[in-house]
């Protein structure tokens, strides 16, 4: 069978939208708050996206879970455009690297910032010591 950008994209992005939805679930459910995660994100989604200030947790969670997968289905044919790219040109690795080091080190540093602010810091996997 011929693999193609397209079917390694999609099948990427759905496997890594599912992997983080429960990890989201199961994170939620061990702080005994189903769906908070995603209640937030879609929260904060919808409020940059349109009105939606009195958007029902349903609608937050469909709306959020719609933009959760299309990013990683994005980001998932990204990674096998690169792939595939590799398998002709071994050298675009190093260049894929690069710019994975350097978006995990940007990563890192947003989430110290976010950790700082008294408004954001829930937003942040980085616990301040002022916020625990």
């Amino acid at each position: 069978m011929r693999h193609t950008i397209r079917r390694d994209g999609i099948v990427a992005g759905l496997l890594g939208a599912t992997a983080v939805a429960v990890w989201f679930f199961i994170g939620d459910l061990v702080r005994q708050q189903p769906f908070h995660t995603p209640i937030g994100l879609g929260r904060g989604l919808l409020s940059v996206l349109g009105p939606g200030k009195d958007d029902s947790a349903v609608v937050l969670v469909i709306g959020y879970t719609i933009f959760h997968y299309l990013a990683f289905i994005a980001v998932g044919l990204f990674a096998a455009m690169i792939v595939h790219l590799a398998e002709r040109e071994p050298s675009v690795l190093a260049g894929a690297l690069i710019l994975f080091v350097a978006t995990e080190i940007g990563f890192y540093a947003l989430s110290a910032v976010l950790a700082e602010s008294p408004f954001f810091g829930t937003l942040s996997w980085i616990r301040s010591r002022s916020g625990t």
